[in-house]
């Protein structure tokens, strides 16, 4: 259960610790298909790792971004002196969706409980359909507009004029940056090995699939067919995944001799029209993050974005770089060039997954190892969000990590 991964990575992360657990005050961790038996699962997963039951914890839920909302919350908790440390993180199992009953299902088994007799019972049959007894999977639609988020994405590639060689590129780069991260042992330091389904340790990330641009093109459109050029490789995959991240002010770190790997300076969470823009959170929440701390594109040194789909980060980045965009959309003018060679240097959610609730984390987490190993200043974090929501972060190293 989603509980028990996110246990592990709690575990995982407390063994690594040079913090207590006495001394985390507040646990937040965000999920977005929500597991009915544990409709806390901050609390149920921090208690099963051991953290003390004084410790407060709470659930999020923001969609693709849930992780970086409870980052930015514990932010908040401890900037107001409510807490010195705090917990952040988030954890989806796709393998293993709650599935309901119809409503006319569910209606007649509450009813079940008054129902005294047999034929009471089986009198509760009466009336229903084949169609009642269809169960019914999570929505993939957005609730909003019914649209698939996979249509909204071809559509914004189009709009942008992103072609699908260049998706396939991009696809293509974030497998063989993920393969090429991982056999240079950047992630190492970085993954909980949790036992799988099928009795074996899962040590790395298994869905990175390395494979060249041809073999790309020729796979057939996966949402406006047949003439899209958005494919299942040039769309994030669903997967399960946990994360944890420890976080403290700066002065209580100090005070404590602890070893902080990064500050996280600011943020901004943006919305926007989720019919026309469903996935352009990016661009506006960076264009606000980038004003709001004085900046330019050219500062950024490191860019971790969230690769919802290809042609979504592609379109954020052609957005953020035109003067019509950014006037129309941000009361700017352009913001700037994203250059991607900064950008998801060692993977991103196309080849590492996309377990919704926990994703927020590993971009922060990225980013801070990136800026040690580059031996850079700031990196951008930043990611699209069902509902036409976006966020972007701004990290800064750590002189002595």
């Amino acid at each position: 259960m989603a509980h028990d991964l996110l246990r592990e990575a709690i575990k995982g992360l407390m063994a690594k610790s040079e913090i207590t657990a006495e001394e985390v005050d507040y646990c937040l961790m965000g999920t977005v298909i929500q597991e009915v038996l544990t409709s806390n699962i901050a609390r149920e997963a921090s208690m099963g790792a051991g953290l003390p039951t004084k410790m407060v914890a709470h659930t999020s839920t923001q969609a693709c971004i849930s992780a970086n909302t409870c980052t930015a919350t514990g932010m908040g908790l401890i900037q107001t002196d409510h807490c010195d440390v705090v917990m952040a993180g988030g954890v989806e199992v796709m393998s293993d969706l709650p599935i309901r009953f119809s409503r006319p299902i569910r209606k007649r088994l509450l009813k079940l409980g008054k129902a005294k007799t047999t034929q009471a019972k089986l009198n509760l049959l009466s009336g229903l359909t084949m169609a009642d007894l269809t169960p019914q999977a999570p929505g993939v639609a957005e609730f909003s507009t019914g649209e698939i988020m996979g249509y909204s994405a071809d559509k914004l590639a189009a709009s942008f004029g992103i072609s699908r060689v260049d998706q396939d590129t991009f696809a293509a780069r974030s497998h063989q940056a993920a393969q090429d991260a991982t056999d240079a042992g950047h992630y190492k330091g970085e993954l909980i090995p949790v036992m799988g389904s099928k009795g074996k340790m899962v040590t790395v990330d298994n869905g990175i699939r390395p494979t060249s641009v041809e073999k790309l093109g020729a796979l057939k459109p996966a949402f406006i067919k047949p003439h899209g050029t958005v494919t299942a490789a040039s769309s994030s995959f669903l997967t399960d995944g946990a994360s944890a991240s420890l976080i403290t002010s700066e002065e209580y770190a100090k005070s404590r001799g602890i070893k902080y790997r990064s500050l996280l300076k600011d943020f901004c969470f943006a919305g926007c029209d989720p019919k026309q823009q469903l996935l352009l959170g990016p661009a506006h929440s960076t264009a606000a993050l980038l004003k709001r701390n004085n900046l330019k594109m050219t500062d950024i040194d490191i860019i971790e974005f969230h690769e919802a789909f290809a042609g979504q980060v592609l379109s954020n980045i052609a957005a953020l770089n035109s003067d019509a965009w950014c006037k129309e959309n941000v009361g700017m003018d352009k913001v700037g060039e994203m250059k991607v060679d900064i950008m998801n240097t060692r993977g991103g959610s196309l080849s590492l997954g996309h377990p919704f609730g926990a994703t927020g984390t590993r971009l922060i987490k990225t980013a801070t190892e990136r800026l040690k190993f580059e031996d850079k200043k700031l990196a951008l974090v930043t990611a699209c969000a069902a509902g036409g929501q976006g966020v972007a972060m701004l990290i800064e190293r750590v002189p002595n990590y």
